[in-house]
């Protein structure tokens, strides 16, 4: 009977043990598989519904309209609708499917309200419109998944309660059935010993598994925060396998190159390479990930949409215990913005040296230039019309005309050249400046401007247009180099079918093309070709300044430019320039119609060549001249009799005293004589009393000067 009872009391606490390691087996299933990936989905809500999700995206894309923040709220938004789905494919709860359905009516509701929004940022519409048009009470979403967290915090506490109650049955079972067997004992020492020995058993695994679901637990909340902290990461970061193959990446990763998670599992990090880092740099990063050593440096990495960004980049083995390497995590920043801020740092310490050098060189190689032209033009009077000695002192007035436009150019990019807008007859710059091209450029090349419409007026510098001209030109002829080829230039007014981004005005819009059948560009090219000091010219035969100089004249007119080309299809650039109602026609005066006179003239430069230039130029043209190298021995000169000159001619920038200084000493003396300032480049902010002076620039062109006088002279008489 006594071994009946025992053998069946055995038993009975046996079935009783194994139910309750099921139960604990039951719970912990149902806690580690569906409250475990519920957690993971609700914490994926929370981010698109917390800071930098869709809401917040949203939001910074009405009041900023960046097209960045429009792509985010879209991507999340599928990213969203994606986990949800599969939430309520795997919950029956009425409750979870109550709050996730909320939810997600809240998001669709963004989804569908998106369309306005972006019509709302293309028309430009006011911020407190925009806001009342798209405005979506979220409120009920917060509500919702805070029930929704509710709900799962409430299902975790079921499944541990459950794994402890399981665990505290079986506790209590091996304390009755020790209790039990004790009193069996007393009947028979050798059953209750055997017995007491198996419980005590059954006692330290139950035990034992009790503080192995308590350190799983307590694992797991570590690893759920690991992957969180790693998904949610502002830098890329991917694993890859030995074989350098990717087995996880992050978001940030997914979201800098454009590339899903689903696209380069199982691919090498092969397809970021840009082709900048050379191939023996990636096998010194091989050798050193071998050895176990990380390696960090910068990459230029290639995006999915053929875009490119720099990363710093840090890559590191995960090494076993034996010392064996596992794993390669690769972690990166996206330093872009840095590396760009750097380069225009650089390039604004490449302006300021052009400025010093511009300023240092212009009014040096402007007396030079001045002397030349002037020399030219007193030999042009001289030669014999059309023969060959004419031809050459051409030559030599155009090179002369060439190296002014490169000084303009040097001066106009370094801002030393201030600009003064006036109505400008851009059609006669666009035949001056075809005029001596045709005289300089290969006559394997033709110059078509038979596109320019008459009456085009721009509201510009006269300079700055005639550079933008010719350094277009130039840049074409270049590009055909001496191969044959054609450059057409078109020019007319538009005042209708405007290009997005220009406004209506009453004087239109002046388009201005110059198109070519050259090599044509590549993209690479294309996206370089405005920077300074960017050329594809071979050293010597090139700046790179020439089109940096005219996207910034462009730029100070208001106006636009546009570049299209394609390698062995040409190039066209497009220029929209203001135009303007004023008139500025004028009767056009040839080489032969320079005015002459008689009068008395001082001319004060401190090049005794330039000012002997002036002196020769003037006498050939009947006037009496007095020229000083020293502005102090001219204005003594002029203080012993001040109503003998007629007019006075002066350089800017020399020693003793500057032209501006001599000037109003002058004009203490004789308040009413006119004045002609030849300067090297324009001054700013002169102060000079008495009537307005005449501000030219070296080098001088003779018949301009000549006609500067009579006119000067004439209206002071």
């Amino acid at each position: 009977m006594l071994l009946l009872l025992t053998v069946s009391l055995g038993i009975y606490l046996g079935l009783q043990t194994r139910a309750q390691f099921r139960e604990v087996e039951a719970s912990w299933s149902d806690y580690s598989d569906g409250v475990g990936r519920k957690g993971v989905w609700i914490s994926s809500i929370r981010g698109h519904l917390g800071y930098g999700g869709i809401i917040h995206n949203f939001k910074n894309y009405v009041l900023r309209r960046e097209e960045v923040y429009l792509d985010r709220t879209r991507e999340q938004i599928d990213q969203f609708m994606t986990t949800t789905a599969e939430y309520l494919e795997a919950t029956v709860d009425p409750d979870e499917r109550n709050a996730i359905g909320m939810v997600r009516r809240t998001i669709k509701q963004y989804s569908a309200i998106l369309p306005l929004a972006v019509q709302a940022a293309e028309e430009q519409w006011d911020v407190a419109r925009t806001d009342d048009a798209v405005r979506i009470d979220d409120a009920a979403a917060i509500q919702a998944l805070a029930e929704l967290e509710r709900l799962w915090t409430a299902n975790r506490q079921v499944s541990a309660e459950r794994m402890l109650s399981a665990v505290s049955r079986g506790q209590t079972l091996i304390w009755i059935g020790f209790a039990s067997i004790a009193g069996l004992v007393m009947s028979s020492l050798l059953i209750g010993y055997l017995l007491i020995l198996l419980l005590r058993d059954m006692r330290g695994a139950l035990s034992q598994l009790s503080d192995e679901l308590k350190k799983r637990r307590a694992l797991q909340q570590s690893n759920e925060r690991l992957a969180r902290a790693v998904e949610q990461s502002p830098a890329t970061i991917f694993m890859t396998d030995t074989d350098a193959r990717i087995i996880y990446a992050n978001r940030q990763f997914e979201k800098l190159t454009g590339w899903s998670r689903d696209e380069v599992i199982g691919q090498t990090p092969q397809f970021l390479q840009s082709g900048d880092t050379p191939p023996a740099e990636y096998e010194i990063i091989r050798k050193r990930l071998a050895k176990g050593l990380d390696w960090r440096g910068v990459f230029r990495n290639r995006s999915k949409d053929g875009g490119s960004y720099w990363a710093e980049t840090k890559i590191l083995p995960l090494v076993a215990a034996d010392g064996t390497v596992q794993n390669y995590i690769g972690i990166g920043e996206d330093v872009t913005e840095k590396r760009q801020a750097r380069e225009q740092v650089a390039r604004a310490q490449k302006l300021e040296a052009v400025g010093l050098l511009a300023g240092g060189i212009a009014h040096d190689f402007n007396n030079v230039l001045t002397t030349i032209v002037g020399a030219a033009h007193l030999a042009a009077l001289d030669a014999p019309e059309r023969s060959e000695i004419a031809v050459e002192i051409e030559q030599i007035d155009i090179a002369a005309r060439r190296a002014q436009s490169l000084v303009r150019g040097l001066l106009t990019f370094a801002r030393r050249e201030p600009g003064l807008r006036k109505p400008t007859d851009f059609g006669a710059i666009i035949d001056e400046v075809s005029r001596l091209l045709n005289a300089s450029m290969p006559p394997t090349i033709t110059l078509d401007c038979t596109a320019v419409e008459d009456k085009l007026i721009v509201l510009g510098d006269e300079t700055h247009l005639h550079q933008i001209v010719m350094n277009l030109c130039r840049n074409s002829i270049e590009a055909i180099g001496g191969s044959l080829g054609e450059i057409r230039v078109l020019a007319r007014t538009l005042y209708d079918d405007l290009p997005e981004g220009l406004a209506s005005r009453p004087g239109g819009w002046i388009l201005f093309e110059v198109a070519d059948n050259g090599p044509g560009m590549s993209t690479e090219t294309l996206q370089h070709l405005f920077d300074p000091f960017f050329t594809t010219k071979p050293l010597g035969k090139g700046s790179g300044l020439g089109l940096a100089v005219v996207f910034g004249l462009i730029e100070e007119l208001d106006g636009t430019i546009d570049v299209t080309s394609k390698p062995k299809q040409g190039a066209k650039f497009t220029i929209y320039l203001p135009g303007t109602e004023s008139d500025t026609s004028q009767p056009k005066l040839e080489n032969t119609d320079i005015p002459r006179g008689r009068e008395r003239i001082v001319v004060v430069d401190d090049q005794a060549e330039v000012a002997a230039t002036f002196r020769r130029v003037l006498l050939r043209l009947g006037y009496q001249v007095e020229a000083f190298t020293s502005p102090l021995t001219a204005l003594e000169h002029i203080r012993a009799e001040p109503q003998r000159p007629d007019l006075l001619i002066s350089d800017m920038v020399m020693p003793q005293m500057s032209g501006e200084e001599l000037v109003n000493a002058v004009r203490e003396l004789r308040p009413d004589i006119p004045v002609i300032i030849c300067t090297g480049y324009n001054p700013s902010g002169l102060e000079i009393a008495g009537p307005a002076v005449d501000l030219m620039n070296k080098p001088v062109d003779p018949a301009k000067l000549a006609r500067s006088i009579r006119a000067m002279i004439d209206a002071a008489s």
